[in-house]
């Protein structure tokens, strides 16, 4: 993973349920499972300073994710390195996985998009998702200096 632009797709489990309240978007009700997150980094450190963020325990609360990302383990990340923002088409790629489960309104309150964040009762299939996306796709664990 490098710090260039991106899109970027967050694998976290959650191996309990939990009451959530996220900011003001509303109250979260987290299931035992998965839960895909979808983003994209286009500022200062690309893709790259991201997920390094999300990699670490959450200090201050900036985006929606934050607040799940008590609750459950970053086991994952799916991403790419482009300047074409694919943030929205991935989201609708993530929406129309063997069953995927739409979070309503989460991590979209800036486009229009049903979500940003999908719940799966088992691990999603990266070969899935990269097999319906625009662009290659890579995956990199946290604690890892190089993708797969």
């Amino acid at each position: 993973m490098e710090s260039k632009p991106g899109t970027y797709v967050l694998i976290l489990r959650c191996r309990k349920g939990a009451r959530v309240q996220v900011g003001k978007w509303g109250l979260l009700y987290v299931r035992r499972g998965y839960y895909a997150y979808v983003g994209s980094a286009f500022g200062p450190g690309g893709v790259l300073a991201r997920v390094s963020r999300h990699c670490r325990p959450a200090r201050s609360k900036h985006w929606h994710i934050d607040f799940l990302r008590e609750h459950g383990t970053l086991e994952a990340v799916w991403y790419n390195h482009s300047t074409t923002r694919y943030e929205h088409a991935w989201a609708g790629v993530v929406a129309r996985m063997p069953y995927a489960e739409e979070i309503p309104g989460f991590g979209c309150s800036d486009c229009n998009c049903a979500s940003h964040l999908y719940r799966f009762a088992s691990e999603p299939a990266l070969k899935d998702f990269a097999a319906a996306t625009p662009a290659p796709v890579k995956s990199w664990t946290c604690g890892t200096d190089r993708g797969r």
